[in-house]
């Protein structure tokens, strides 16, 4: 058999982890293997060629894309000539599925296998959208047990892979290190807020959440606060903002390491996306919150049928966690919420065996289970032998 050849498209950083992961694991079955497409730091590491910055892919919201749409669409039809010229064995799309589903399906059209990674939430919203996805991709890895139910019943290739933190993270996590590490206090109370990785993010969450923060150290003046930052540019807006704004507060402001910002922390203030299912396998009591435009927060509020937005109350089908949205993401409500979180009572640690039964639930070894799955669709293909990549 010839050499390998996988095309892959991430679109933003929890996409980064996720391909990563199974990049790493499909090069040791296949040492030789040839992967391009579009990745950020991480897939790069494991031999991805990224032939566009990923960051140009990280959008958020139906109005901001507008805004970005030609470039979008130049970058993609790129993909679609550069990748039928030289054919991939298999092409992965992961996450970003506005992006890649249309990728997948034109790539399907011109013969070459496709796989995409993380299901959209066809389950909350425009459900129609499977009909599409049944058009467009081969083969469905979900991340959650509820979303591969979900494609069964319409008869879509699929497989539950679990999810790759569930695996990285420890069940017990070292709180005591992780604050050592960072170089935070051990008996003070710590607040880690987290307004999210992309610029549309922190443009709605970081001033209220930072606006939060001045309002519970009113109430608590032993309490420190520690930020996380996802790359340079975002640790520079955050820098010129505190240093602008909030220089009085007791902050750290950390350049990536978000995983161990959260250990560290004894609650979190939290916008929502994978960063929440970060903190739920940590154990965290969290706040969930999220802006967006007022445009995209109507069109989308009259499409999505689900009754939460946050990962832990979508996983457990109840309201562990609080959701505050829009106007209502101000100090005076965010931060009575963040007190009841910091409190230690019978509510929190029935709160925290929640996450430890959710955490083992996830715990598949998704990363190995994907490239299985990936395995079996290349064999009945043709495209590996009987044994290959076993």
């Amino acid at each position: 058999m010839s050499t390998l050849r996988i095309g892959i498209v991430a679109g933003e950083a929890s996409g980064d982890i996720l391909g990563a992961g199974l990049l790493a694991e499909l090069k040791q079955r296949f040492p030789d293997i040839e992967i391009e497409g579009i990745g950020g730091e991480l897939m790069q590491a494991e031999g991805c060629k990224s032939l566009y910055p990923m960051e140009r892919l990280s959008v958020m919201g139906l109005v901001e894309v507008l805004g970005r749409l030609r470039e979008l669409m130049g970058i993609r039809r790129s993909l679609v000539k550069h990748f039928t010229a030289q054919r991939p064995d298999l092409f992965i799309g992961i996450d970003s599925p506005d992006f890649t589903l249309n990728l997948e399906g034109k790539l399907r059209l011109a013969g070459i296998p496709t796989v995409h990674y993380v299901s959209p939430s066809v389950w909350a919203w425009r459900s129609k959208r499977v009909f599409k996805i049944l058009k467009t991709t081969d083969l469905m890895l979900t991340l959650f047990p509820f979303e591969a139910k979900f494609y069964q019943q319409h008869a879509m290739p699929v497989e539950f892979v679990g999810h790759p933190l569930a695996n990285m993270i420890p069940v017990e996590p070292d709180q005591a290190s992780a604050r050592a590490d960072l170089n935070l206090p051990y008996e003070q109370k710590i607040v880690a807020l987290m307004p999210g990785s992309r610029g549309g993010e922190l443009k709605y969450l970081a001033e209220p959440f930072l606006d939060t923060a001045r309002w519970l150290l009113k109430r608590n003046a032993d309490l420190v606060f520690v930020m996380p930052a996802a790359n340079q540019e975002r640790f520079d807006h955050l820098r010129a903002l505190i240093d602008r704004g909030y220089s009085d507060l007791p902050i750290k402001l950390v350049l990536k390491r978000s995983r161990e910002v959260l250990t560290a922390a004894d609650a979190v203030l939290i916008a929502s996306g994978t960063a929440t299912l970060e903190a739920l396998l940590l154990k965290k009591p969290m706040v969930v919150a999220y802006r967006m435009a007022p445009v995209t927060y109507m069109i989308l509020s009259r499409l999505v049928s689900s009754k939460y937005i946050s990962l832990p109350n979508l996983l457990a089908d109840a309201p562990l966690v609080p959701e505050i949205l829009q106007k209502d993401v101000r100090p005076e409500i965010l931060g009575p919420a963040i007190e009841q979180a910091l409190v230690d009572s019978d509510e929190q640690s029935a709160l925290k065996q929640k996450f430890y039964e959710i955490h083992l639930q996830l715990r598949q070894d998704a990363s190995k289970k994907a490239a299985d799955a990936i395995v079996r669709l290349l064999q009945s293909r043709g495209r590996l032998s009987g044994n290959a990549g076993v």
